[in-house]
């Protein structure tokens, strides 16, 4: 029995020289892999490789992307592992259109810029050229679109003072969707009571008098008004505190009436 022991010991010694040589061979090739690798990021930290070599930019209509990789400055030797995004937004959002942005990596040497932008809520025509006015109320003339008539926003009309257009537009952006795609013009028609008193033309064929004042509440009940209206009959909605529709048709019949009783009497 003995012997036997021996035996099985003897021939078990090589397989586990082998068997400790594969680890130790493991090992090495481990502790090699991780030098390279270490070696190759301190290479790539420390060289140019590791810099923004190429910048994105998306989600921008009115802001030019070479003015936005421009003022960002990534291109100026930035580290990709090193970005300043309050510095670059700051210098982007200079420009009168950009609200936000937004940074992202692609791959090693990449970065998109994600530009948000204020909403256009309007338009203000000077000639035959249409120019934006944003959510703001800033008036962009840096881009205008001419030879364009206006589909999606309403075309604002006297609105000489940006106090009351920045008010104006505040309200649109306030307005329900449904009634804002409605409206057409908007013209500013001040009176000694009301400065601020306004008349719409709606897309459906109305004419609407309202304020700038609380305008997006005003209008609101505006569907529910119309549909009780006969779209033949000429007049104009008051939407105000009590919204009510005043009829040209009555102004019409007293004026022939008026004739009538001048005809009269001169007989």
């Amino acid at each position: 029995m003995k012997e036997k022991k021996v035996v099985e010991i003897e021939e078990r010694i090589p397989k586990l020289k082998a068997r400790r040589k594969q680890r130790t061979n493991r090992r090495l090739i481990l502790y090699v892999s991780i030098f390279f690798l270490l070696m190759l990021f301190i290479i790539y930290f420390q060289s140019s490789y590791s810099h923004v070599q190429q910048v994105k930019v998306k989600g921008n209509d009115y802001a030019n992307s070479e003015w936005v990789i421009e003022q960002s400055g990534l291109l100026d030797g930035v580290s990709m592992w090193n970005l300043n995004e309050e510095e670059v937004s700051k210098k982007i959002t200079s420009h009168e259109a950009v609200s936000s942005i937004e940074l992202s990596r692609e791959f090693l040497n990449s970065i998109i810029i994600d530009v948000q932008e204020y909403a256009h809520i309007a338009y203000v025509q000077e000639e035959n050229t249409f120019f934006p006015v944003l959510e703001t109320g800033e008036q962009y003339s840096k881009d205008p679109a001419q030879d364009v008539v206006p589909y999606d926003a309403p075309v604002l009309r006297n609105f000489e003072t940006e106090e009351l257009r920045v008010q104006m537009a505040s309200q649109l952006s306030k307005t329900p969707k449904g009634i804002f795609e409605r409206i057409s013009e908007i013209t500013l028609e001040p009176t000694e009571n009301d400065p601020t008193r306004i008349t719409l033309l709606m897309n459906d064929g109305f004419t609407v008098s309202s304020t700038i004042r609380d305008f997006s509440e005003r209008i609101t009940p505006y569907p529910a008004v119309v549909d009780q209206l006969d779209p033949e009959i000429d007049g104009i909605v008051h939407m105000r505190m009590n919204p009510y529709f005043e009829s040209f048709e009555v102004e019409e019949e007293e004026i022939d009436e008026e004739e009538v009783e001048g005809i009269e009497g001169e007989g």
